[in-house]
């Protein structure tokens, strides 16, 4: 298991000290973070096996993978699109975070609001933004289809199939665009995504990760985009 240092010393260290202990494969892949996005992304195993034994959102078996499996994959949704920052971005059947926390590090002036209906699960990605100070997030324990207010896209990671993953969110998008995409709905997915997309093959886009991402993981990972 790879822990930097105890967590709830990390608020009192300088950002500096963070640059030993970032989550390396972040670092080769994103080399602009700033010092305080360093800070953050350094936080996160620490933060997510500390909450993981006490609420399980993550495998026992997956947390020591969480920079690869978790993070870096959240990250995939760039290979997508780089949100434009006042982008106001959903994320629907969030679980513990992902991929709206890392997404919100990496995107500061951008609004997340992390949606799902276990109440533990958005519990957990409630104190690890706080933790984080992550100003740019809301979590809200709720059922899709009780969310009323509108978002330029959602994003989500293995939620559920497609078809019907658009007709629990296509309510949700606004209509006035900024972004170099219109408006609409991101998702990371794995394995052969064929027959989900059939019905959408006229406008949706699908993205391999691998080998952009170079790690094994990916290699049947996928980001698909569909505007709505």
């Amino acid at each position: 298991m790879r822990l930097c240092r105890p967590y709830y010393l990390l608020t009192l260290l300088p950002i500096s000290i963070f640059d030993s202990c970032i989550m390396t494969l972040i670092e080769k892949y994103f080399p602009n973070l700033n010092d305080l996005q360093k800070q953050r992304f350094a936080q996160l195993q620490d933060l997510y096996t500390l909450w993981n034994s006490r609420i399980n959102v993550i495998s026992r078996k997956d947390i020591d993978e969480l920079e690869c499996h978790h993070v870096l994959h959240s990250l995939g949704i760039t290979r997508m699109i780089n949100f434009k920052p006042g982008t106001s971005i959903l994320d629907f059947g969030t679980g513990g975070g992902f991929p709206g926390i890392p997404l919100a590090i990496l995107f500061p002036e951008c609004r997340f609001t992390l949606v799902d209906s276990t109440g533990k699960k958005v519990r957990v990605a409630g104190e690890v933004a706080s933790e984080l100070g992550l100003t740019n997030v809301v979590t809200i324990h709720a059922r899709g289809e009780e969310i009323k207010s509108r978002y330029e896209f959602v994003v989500s990671r293995a939620v559920t199939n497609l078809p019907d993953l658009v007709k629990f969110v296509k309510h949700l998008i606004a209509k006035e665009s900024k972004n170099a995409l219109p408006n609409g709905l991101v998702c990371l997915k794995g394995g052969d995504v064929q027959a989900e997309i059939r019905t959408f093959r006229k406008s949706v886009i699908v993205e391999d990760l691998y080998p952009v991402f170079e790690e094994e993981f990916f290699k049947t990972k996928k980001v698909i985009y569909l505007p709505l």
